[in-house]
């Protein structure tokens, strides 16, 4: 139930017909884990709360250095030097006292993946390396919980939704990001944006979209971004989109599965 407060809150929304009381209240009772509250993870968590999401859980190890506030807006500059949870919750808390912050202050792991992604609805990667994006894929498919990825580049960014767990139409399973990316990059191929770069409103933008497709998994309207990939050239001002499958070879979902725990990547 929505309070009088909440209504006038959320006024732009219920107004649409796609959204609605009925889309409000789905978005109150919902709870989304974002994974980094860095360059995506800030403004997905500023528009998730500001959308009236119920509960948000906020996955981050770091501390704020100035560096980070190019891009990090859900940051500011005598935030630098606290951990990068405690301030974002604090900026949440400020923007909407209707939503639940729950911070964990730690590096996501094998260890610690399938009990922290299992107690949300959906989980929000906004990871900046390989290794964690197969973790957090990897363990969505396990938990049997929806996906949404995104990455960033120096001017490109991507976008995707993944729900492997769960099967199409046809009765047979939707792509992993496994699908996607079979293997990582080889090392020192894609270096980190300390030493390549990053364009502070890209972030913005994908973070942006990455709590639209959130929004609009949890509401249920429109189309969603399970086996497509979007991708953003902030170069030309140019989006396009590619179709993807279900890889039968993927270790994951595949004709012949060896991925039953995350075993792996506790050697890496």
């Amino acid at each position: 139930m929505l309070s009088d407060e909440e209504l006038e809150r959320y006024a732009r929304h219920i107004v649409l017909r796609d959204v609605g009381g009925p889309g409000q209240a789905a978005l109150k009772r919902a709870s989304v884990l974002v994974i980094g509250a860095g360059g995506l993870g800030a403004p997905v968590l500023m528009y998730l709360a500001a959308a009236g999401v119920g509960t948000i859980g906020v996955v981050d190890d770091d501390v704020v250095s100035l560096s980070n506030l190019q891009r990090q807006i859900i940051h500011a500059t005598p935030d630098i030097g606290r951990p990068k949870v405690d301030s974002a919750a604090e900026r949440i808390n400020a923007l909407n006292p209707h939503v639940s912050v729950v911070t964990h202050r730690t590096w996501l792991n094998a260890d610690n993946a399938l009990d922290l992604i299992g107690g949300y609805d959906l989980v929000l990667d906004g990871s900046d390396n390989f290794d964690t994006r197969y973790l957090v894929s990897d363990a969505c498919f396990l938990a049997a919980r929806p996906l949404i990825s995104g990455a960033l580049g120096t001017f490109d960014a991507s976008l995707t939704t993944i729900r492997a767990h769960e099967t199409n139409e046809k009765g047979e399973f939707n792509p992993t990001y496994r699908c996607l990316f079979p293997e990582p990059p080889p090392p020192g191929t894609v270096p980190a944006c300390a030493e390549a770069g990053v364009m502070g409103a890209l972030a913005g933008m994908l973070g942006s979209m990455m709590a639209l497709e959130a929004i609009r998994e949890i509401v249920g309207f429109g189309e969603s971004l399970v086996g497509r990939l979007l991708m953003l050239d902030a170069r030309t001002m140019r989006f396009e989109t590619l179709r993807y499958g279900r890889d039968p070879a993927n270790p994951l979902n595949g004709d012949g599965p060896v991925i039953a725990d995350l075993g792996a990547h506790k050697k890496q």
